[in-house]
């Protein structure tokens, strides 16, 4: 999750609507009261058939009109809280990466200070790996471990529920150390 404000530009130049329209729009609504859910569904209805993936911008519409009026701050989940993300792509076939972080991973009792509130788990689909752990602070980590080509893979870990955007740029970081010792 990202702490930057979701990009208005890039959402006019995919729905063919002018920022300040959408704005304007959606004040006629009533949107600053409504819920992110109603605010949504009723932005995918403005959008249907004029875009392609009609859902998604709408959500993104939803969520850059939140920031917005203040509603939601960058990086800040529907719930509240925050979520940060770090990635990195490295060589070899997803088990063997997934393989490598558990490696990493193995033997700790916390990280970044926090403990595991269990032990991690592992878990496999047909396309992706993951490695999850639920921390005593109440947040959650998932490595999501995919195939790039070339016989690379990407480990993306996305930490949710944190409690400040502070706490994006402390996580993010760490995150970031420890990937670049696969």
């Amino acid at each position: 999750m990202s702490t930057r404000s979701t990009s208005t530009a890039g959402i006019a130049r995919a729905t063919g609507v002018p920022w300040e329209t959408w704005t304007a729009r959606l004040d006629e609504l009533g949107a600053r009261t409504m819920g992110h859910a109603e605010l949504a569904r009723r932005v995918a209805e403005q959008l249907e058939g004029a875009v392609d993936n009609h859902e998604w911008w709408a959500q993104a519409v939803a969520v850059a009109y939140e920031q917005h009026t203040g509603a939601r701050r960058p990086g800040q989940a529907g719930d509240g809280t925050f979520g940060a993300s770090a990635s990195r792509t490295v060589t070899g076939t997803p088990e063997e990466a997934l393989a490598r972080w558990s490696a990493l991973m193995a033997g700790r009792t916390e990280v970044g200070g926090v403990p595991f509130q269990q032990p991690p788990t592992t878990a496999a689909t047909a396309k992706w790996r993951y490695w999850r752990a639920r921390l005593a602070d109440g947040s959650r980590v998932s490595a999501n471990i995919g195939a790039k080509a070339g016989g690379r893979a990407t480990v993306a870990l996305a930490h949710t529920g944190l409690a400040s955007a502070e706490d994006v740029l402390r996580w993010r970081a760490a995150w970031k150390d420890l990937l670049a010792a696969l």
